[in-house]
């Protein structure tokens, strides 16, 4: 029979309810690394010289094929001991970088596929208007290119949320952290452990119903713009 006892939990609660905080911090500074990384392995990736895509695509395959748990043991233990350019990180930037690099290589084929939706009479019509890359990228490509792939970045954002306990491995004091020092403590593990899933699910699928709401309005709303988009493009490159 199972030794369950609500006081546990309520006494648990503060512990786990402060290194909520350090969980949700710690996914929106990784998430916004990946946001802005993925856009570096995008540009990377589109540079035509075939000795440089090809390191890229190389780099892109072996850190998705790495599990992110021995990517962050290897920032945190051993780039410290590569000789030039190893430095020494804490817990936190060592999560960060490992868990933001490792899905900004996921992220980046999210944006890919954005642009490569583009119809290419957007393009054929940004050169007959003689647009810069600037105002090629601003005006007429990125604007098109990521409102259908939010929803789909969202999806990363809750996945990375459910990854966040593997930093425990390098020290990070997560809620999984917190529950078990508290039940080191206590000699009770049930409780803490129970209520730090209930955070995640409470966290976690909200956020899922909000995306999957998302995306069907997102689906919807570009369903019926994008054939009056193309029609225009179409005007603007003839005329």
């Amino acid at each position: 029979m199972i030794d369950w006892t609500w006081s546990t939990i309520i006494d648990a609660f503060p512990y786990i309810f402060e290194a909520m905080w350090t969980v949700l911090g710690l996914t929106v500074a990784s998430f916004i690394f990946a946001l802005l990384f993925g856009i570096v392995w995008t540009a990377l990736r589109r540079i035509r010289w075939k000795p440089v895509h090809a390191v890229v695509v190389f780099l892109l395959n072996f850190i998705r094929s790495t599990p992110p748990l021995v990517q962050l043991f290897f920032l945190y233990y051993a780039w410290p001991q590569i000789p030039y350019v190893g430095v020494t990180l804490t817990t936190i930037q060592a999560a960060v970088i490992g868990l933001g690099l490792h899905f900004s290589t996921y992220i980046s084929e999210i944006y890919r596929s954005g642009i490569n939706d583009v119809k290419k009479g957007q393009w054929e019509a940004a050169t007959a208007l003689n647009y810069s890359r600037w105002q090629l990228w601003t005006k007429i490509i990125l604007p098109q290119a990521l409102p259908p792939v939010i929803p789909m970045l969202g999806n990363y954002l809750i996945i990375m949320f459910k990854e966040i306990p593997l930093t425990l491995a390098i020290g990070v004091a997560g809620m999984v952290a917190a529950a078990k020092n508290y039940g080191a403590q206590h000699f009770e593990f049930i409780e803490p452990l129970t209520l730090t899933g209930f955070f995640f699910l409470v966290l976690s699928y909200p956020s899922a119903l909000f995306v999957r709401w998302l995306e069907k309005k997102t689906n919807r709303r570009f369903e019926k713009k994008r054939p009056q988009a193309v029609d225009t493009d179409r005007k603007d490159v003839t005329a």
